[in-house]
């Protein structure tokens, strides 16, 4: 493969990321603010208040459909691990978000409903690039390229062995012939 070709191959594979974590964000941040200006209509808690439940109500479904969609492909062998990371993250990303609004709401008195709105989009939208950076760094891993490798060699050897008679499985490949030919018996005598 060509330079340029294995360059565009890196950049497709970002951009398919990009595009899983953007849809996953999207749904995330329709919970979001459903939570949040549900909450402020329905309780009486401070702005921030109800914008840390809605984030921790995102913060629950982003995981599943991050895990589940996003980085299926990904390493899962440290699941404690990975959660835990997630949610260490994910705290910053909260501070991040509601920093923004906080200061707004409280510094700058900005704290009716369309600023409040605005300006946890805005928190919202530092603390999306925090994420991803970070889930994909230090959460979702990759997985290693010599176990990427031997994953898709044993499955290509089982899939290869599916289509030989049973008695060539397991000999070695100088005995099988050529795919889709049978070794000849010779006559002796």
């Amino acid at each position: 493969m060509t330079e340029r070709g294995a360059l565009r191959g890196r950049l497709d594979k970002v951009w398919r990321e990009v595009a899983k974590f953007g849809a996953v964000g999207a749904v995330g941040t329709l919970v979001n603010f459903g939570v949040f200006n549900l909450v402020r209509h329905v309780t009486d808690l401070h702005v921030v208040r109800a914008s840390v439940v809605a984030t921790v109500v995102a913060i629950a479904f982003n995981y599943v459909g991050f895990r589940y969609f996003t980085y299926k492909d990904r390493d899962k062998s440290g699941r404690t691990k990975e959660l835990s990371l997630f949610l260490l993250f994910s705290a910053v990303g909260l501070v991040i978000e509601n920093g923004v609004l906080y200061a707004a709401t409280y510094w700058f008195g900005w704290d009716g409903r369309l600023q409040a709105n605005f300006f946890k989009f805005l928190g919202m939208g530092i603390a999306t690039l925090f994420r991803f950076w970070s889930y994909r760094t230090w959460v979702f891993k990759a997985l290693p390229a010599r176990e990427a490798v031997a994953h898709a060699e044993s499955f290509l050897e089982k899939e290869s062995l599916r289509g030989e008679p049973e008695s060539l499985r397991g000999k070695p490949e100088s005995l099988r012939g050529e795919p889709g030919e049978r070794p000849v018996a010779r006559r002796t005598g």
